[in-house]
């Protein structure tokens, strides 16, 4: 019995958590560049916080097309969900507040949401790919 896209989305939403590691892809120049970091799922819209100076904050002020991936592993084999988007650097002090209250290592890297090495960065999903452990073809889905 097939499912409903429907039921995929709920799957996938089901197994991203408030707090993840997940591998971005930027983009410099022609070259892709890939890093773990720290995706929140906060009200399921996705963010990333990260320093002004770094490469990534570099890489999207340039080009603000991403796509990140979580790889699932479970007995019976492994997966993954790939989510592409549109990356925005969030610069409203009010919203950089209110999420920031919400990163739980904010004030390892800063001394606030207000910090000027502080940012963050949304993504807001554009298109998600999921490939169930144990199973052999993927679901496209709009988000």
């Amino acid at each position: 019995m097939s499912r409903s896209i429907e039921e995929i989305q709920q799957e996938v939403w089901s197994l991203l958590k408030d707090a993840q590691c997940v591998y971005l892809a930027t983009a410099e120049a022609d070259q892709p560049r890939v890093r773990p970091v720290t995706l929140l799922n906060l009200d399921e819209k996705f963010w990333i916080a990260t320093s002004q100076r770094s490469a990534k904050a570099r890489q999207i002020r340039r080009n603000p097309n991403v796509e990140f991936c979580v790889p699932l592993q479970e007995e019976c084999g492994n997966g993954y969900i790939r989510i592409a988007g549109v990356a925005s650097i969030i610069t409203d002090p009010e919203t950089r507040t209110e999420i920031g209250r919400r990163i739980p290592f904010l004030t390892e890297y800063w001394t606030g949401a207000n910090d000027p090495d502080f940012c963050l960065i949304r993504v807001t999903r554009v298109e998600v790919e999921y490939l169930k452990p144990g199973e052999t073809d993927a679901t496209t889905f709009m988000a």
